[in-house]
């Protein structure tokens, strides 16, 4: 009889031996395989995570999973959930088996069968790669260096992979499209490392690589530079101090050169370094973030990719293809692996959001006399967002923005906000700091390129999540790449966005996982979310039509750029000042949750996907008002629900995110339940106010105001303030010492009762 055995012993008895029995030692098997963190859910808990009864690796490749029935299973029982699992671990052998039969699926032909046993470790990793692949083998056979706890996320080891392999194959044009916030930096360190480390080059001499990482920002080279920090001796930046030092030479005493194309580029008054270095110097050259520089005839890169033709060109971005970075993919060709955005929300490794969808009575502007002109001339009937600090400058909209920014973010909550331009990222700066709350002068600061070193110092601090000021940066084109910010809270858009590419750039600054982060928010002032509708979103890149036939694209004329990628400012801007008269205010916040593929969901269905249901710790409505009425008992209910992974700071942030927080957690929790109306702590207590029945019992005025007091204190402070321990500090503030409160009650049982019955009656309206 073989019904009593479970999974876990046909594993122990059954499958163990027969892959013991095909040479699989313990070092090639990982069993319980968990290969997700699990999506990110409200009060910091995880969703379910991934994992594989068996992965198979060999030469630090993986190769195939086993997934395990029991014995008196069908052995492919759970195939196909396994065949999902295979395509996203981009494996291509996949073992089904109950301990008798093990069927045997290759997903590269599609096709499956039984076989009598699993195939040795160097038969299945030579049916994958060919006996005579030397190269590949001994790039596989290098491991990665990791330091300190970390180890490698499953995508990163298939990037790694896959450039290997078409490194061996002889490829010399690649493009990796990975998620921002997903770690190409560290990829392209576990690259070079291995290229390193088994002396590749393109002349098969035996010396180690020349590799030359190339970034279009100063910020993005220096981050990149530290994660090479176990190179620190094989490693130099190209740029004009360096080359000074040297008496005008280039250097060339390393294997790991750094440069941004700005320094090492062609200019009105100077050759490029580039020049200076034989076209064959370098074996590999990675682009990172290669979208940016465009690489078409007249792209940034290009004239750089030219000139080291030889070398193997890596490029790395964030973006699938879209029509506004066609040229990329046409000229490195299909991405070898992608990883997306939706990928990595659902994966755990990146944080889920929401959005605030802004809106505001002057979201155009039409030109009256009542209107006064500081600057410029008026050359349009109507004036639109796309406008506004690009050709016309209004600042009362700046202010109103400015005021609201600091409403609708939490006063520490690190946040990034996206200007039109620096002039525009200064303003915005300067009205924060008038309306802000906190007196620390690098409360709110703009970096942006003009700041220079200044600036990239004051962004190092705003990134290290040790430090809690700046809390807000300001900035423009600057920070929309590459930039790491784990704590970043909100990311606010004051002006309208171009394209896909850059709003999925922008996104990315949110994104990275941090402990306590369960959700993001997108602030939107411009409408740039809307972006958010279109199909393309996270799709599959698409073939645009006619592609491999198209001429080169006709350039657009080059803007004079900054390093930072930012516009120079030629033309006088129209700067208005609005009548007196004119009252500026938001008109709506419409918050929209968004899911994993992009697609906007209500309140309700967002959170049911953050949190799952409630829990059922109450049976309706009446039940959790009464509950919430009484201090005592609704003390124990915050306390299941703090063991439930809800606390003081997570119902804030879910009030937040589906009310405002001038409402009760009470009207929170009903409204999530059971979709009643929501109410603000003002009108319930207006609602009291109403009913002068309760307060007329009590005949000593200093009594009723005591009570009052306490409904203001509500009001202003929230239900945690009315815990019973709160009574004998409510007592001090307003009547002074347990005797003036005996003297206003009567005794202490009384006031007890009236404090009480006080929450009774607030908990009625509704």
């Amino acid at each position: 009889m073989t019904r009593n055995i479970s999974e876990s012993d046909t594993r122990a008895n059954f499958i163990d031996p027969k892959l013991v029995d095909s040479q699989w030692e313990s070092i090639y098997v990982i069993r319980e395989y968990y290969f997700t963190d699990g999506r990110k859910l409200l009060g910091n808990k995880r969703g379910k995570r991934l994992f594989l009864d068996y992965l198979l690796k060999y030469n630090n490749t993986n190769l195939a999973i086993v997934e395990a029935k029991k014995l008196d299973d069908h052995p492919t029982k759970g195939l196909q959930q396994a065949l999902e699992y295979a395509e996203k671990l981009k494996i291509n052998f996949v073992y089904a088996t109950n301990g008798k039969q093990i069927y045997e699926f290759d997903r590269r032909i599609g096709k499956g069968d039984y076989v009598d046993n699993f195939p040795t470790p160097k038969d299945l990793y030579d049916r994958l790669f060919g006996a005579k692949n030397a190269l590949k083998e001994q790039l596989h056979n290098i491991p990665f260096l990791l330091t300190g706890n970390f180890g490698a996320r499953y995508y990163q080891e298939i990037a790694v992979s896959k450039v290997m392999e078409s490194i061996a194959d002889g490829q010399d044009r690649i493009l990796l499209t990975l998620a921002t916030g997903t770690g190409k930096t560290f990829i392209s360190f576990q690259i070079v490392h291995k290229l390193l480390q088994a002396k590749w080059n393109l002349d098969g001499n035996d010396r180690r690589p020349r590799i030359l990482f190339l970034a279009d920002r100063n910020v993005l080279a220096d981050q990149a530079i530290n994660t090479f920090n176990p190179y620190e001796k094989d490693v130099i930046k190209i740029d004009g101090e360096e080359v000074r030092k040297r008496n005008g030479v280039v250097p060339t005493n390393a294997y790991i050169f750094f440069a941004i194309y700005q320094a090492i580029a062609e200019r009105e008054d100077i050759g490029g370094y580039y020049k200076e270095y034989p076209s064959d110097f370098f074996d590999l050259i990675v682009i990172d973030e290669c979208h940016r520089g465009s690489a078409n005839e007249e792209g940034s890169w290009r004239a750089i990719l030219d000139h080291f033709k030889p070398a193997i060109h890596l490029g790395l971005t964030a973006t699938p293809k879209r029509e506004d970075n066609v040229d990329t993919y046409k000229y490195f060709g299909k991405p070898i692996y992608e990883y997306s955005l939706k990928e990595g929300i659902q994966d755990g490794f990146l944080t889920p959001y929401k959005v605030k969808r802004v809106t505001t009575n002057i979201d155009e502007y039409i030109h009256t006399n009542d209107s006064k002109i500081i600057q410029g001339e008026v050359t349009k009937d109507r004036y639109e967002l796309k406008d506004f600090n690009k050709s016309i400058t209004v600042k009362q909209r700046i202010e109103l923005v400015a005021q609201t920014i600091l409403k609708q973010i939490g006063k520490m909550d690190k946040t990034i906000v996206f200007c039109s331009n620096q002039d525009h990222a200064l303003d915005l700066r300067d009205y924060i700091n008038k309306y802000k709350t906190v007196s620390d002068s690098n409360y709110c600061v703009r970096v942006t390129s003009d700041e220079g070193k200044h600036g990239r110092e004051l962004l190092e601090t705003f990134q290290d999540n040790d430090k809690d000021i700046p809390v807000i940066l300001t900035s423009s084109k600057m920070l929309t790449t590459g930039v790491d910010a784990r704590n970043v809270r909100n990311i606010v858009l004051t002006a309208p966005i171009g394209s896909m590419v850059e709003f999925k750039q922008i996104i990315g600054r949110g994104t990275r996982v941090f402990d306590g982060k369960d959700f993001f928010t997108i602030i939107d002032f411009v409408g740039a979310t809307n972006l958010f509708y279109d199909a393309e979103w996270d799709g599959e890149p698409e073939e645009l039509e006619g592609e491999g036939t198209l001429g080169e694209p006709t350039p657009k004329p080059p803007r004079p750029v900054k390093e930072s990628g930012e516009p120079y400012e030629h033309k006088e801007k129209l700067i208005i000042s609005l009548s007196n008269g004119r009252q500026l205010k938001v008109t709506d916040i419409d918050t929209r949750y968004i899911d994993e593929n992009g697609k906007p969901l209500t309140s309700r269905e967002f959170l049911e996907k953050l949190i799952g249901e409630l829990p059922a710790i109450y049976k309706d409505e009446t039940h959790l008002r009464k509950i919430w009425s009484n201090p005592d008992t609704r003390a124990d209910l915050l306390k299941q629900l703090g063991q439930l992974g809800f606390d003081n700071e997570q119902l804030n942030d879910l009030r937040n995110m589906i009310a405002t927080p001038e409402c009760d957690i009470f009207d929170v929790l009903s409204h999530i339940s059971f979709n009643s109306n929501l109410m603000t702590r003002k009108q319930r207590v207006k609602f009291v106010k109403d009913e002068p029945e309760f307060f007329e019992v009590y005949k000593n005025l200093e009594a009723r105001e005591f009570l009052e007091f306490i409904l203001k204190h509500y009001q202003d402070y929230g239900i945690q303030e009315l815990q019973r321990d709160k009574l004998g500090d409510l007592v001090k503030l307003k009547l002074g010492t347990p005797k003036d409160a005996k003297t206003a009650f009567g005794d202490m049982k009384t006031l007890l009762k009236a404090y009480y019955e006080l929450q009774e009656n607030i908990y009625k309206a509704g």
